[in-house]
């Protein structure tokens, strides 16, 4: 596979467009990931050359969508990509039928429903209105928070300044979340209507032609080829 090595914004765009598939750090052996293909001492600046402000700009931009969608690691998929890895690792249960069937928390079906209920809402926020703000209420919000993002259920849609009174930025931002649904709607990404067997099919063949063979066997395990 091509070194590649962007310095902006729209740079990293163009590598998006180009393999479709973009872990924040390294997932895949012999595979590119934001951390490798950017400059270490540009993250953490707040400058328009940080890496990590680029993550949420990616979903608010509607570039790509951006959520721990695979084995809990935060990954970036294409527009053109997405509709094919949602057949795959997405369920054509509803989130209620799969909590019917004992596959699903009950936390991540209450989360579901307020993300739903209030599309883009902050993390700090969703936690309290979820009842979840306890210390002992932590981690199996951050299990739902995860499961939802691994059945591309939800999707990070950018960040929010934590502010004080007085509106002036305190402290680190949160992530804010939707409903995959709602984000593709919104970024006018098709509902995928391709079979999984199909859609595996289509995948293989975009990274086939595009990665090693040490990268492919990791991918492989990755979507079930």
């Amino acid at each position: 596979m091509k070194d590649y090595m962007v310095h902006t914004y729209e740079e990293a765009i163009d590598v998006m467009k180009e393999i479709g598939f973009l872990p924040l750090a390294k997932l895949i052996p012999d595979f590119p990931s934001l951390d490798s293909i950017t400059l270490k001492e540009h993250w953490y600046t707040g400058s328009e050359l940080d890496p990590w402000i680029w993550r949420a700009k990616f979903p608010g931009d509607g570039a790509a969508a951006y959520g721990k969608f695979v084995k809990k690691k935060s990954v970036l998929i294409s527009t053109e990509l997405l509709p094919l890895i949602r057949s795959i690792l997405g369920s054509s249960l509803s989130v209620k039928e799969r909590y019917q069937d004992g596959l699903m928390s009950r936390e991540a079906v209450d989360l579901y429903t307020l993300i739903s209920e209030n599309q883009g809402i902050d993390t700090r926020v969703l936690r309290v209105e979820a009842g979840m703000k306890d210390k002992d209420k932590k981690k199996p919000f951050d299990h739902a928070l995860l499961d939802l993002q691994g059945s591309m259920d939800i999707v990070v849609s950018g960040t929010k300044a934590k502010t004080n009174e007085a509106g002036e930025k305190n402290g680190w931002s949160s992530t804010s979340f939707e409903t995959m649904e709602y984000w593709a709607q919104n970024h006018s990404v098709k509902e995928s209507t391709i079979k999984v067997e199909d859609a595996k099919m289509m995948l293989k063949d975009h990274f086939a032609a595009i990665c090693s063979p040490e990268a492919m066997k990791s991918i492989n395990k990755i979507f079930g080829f």
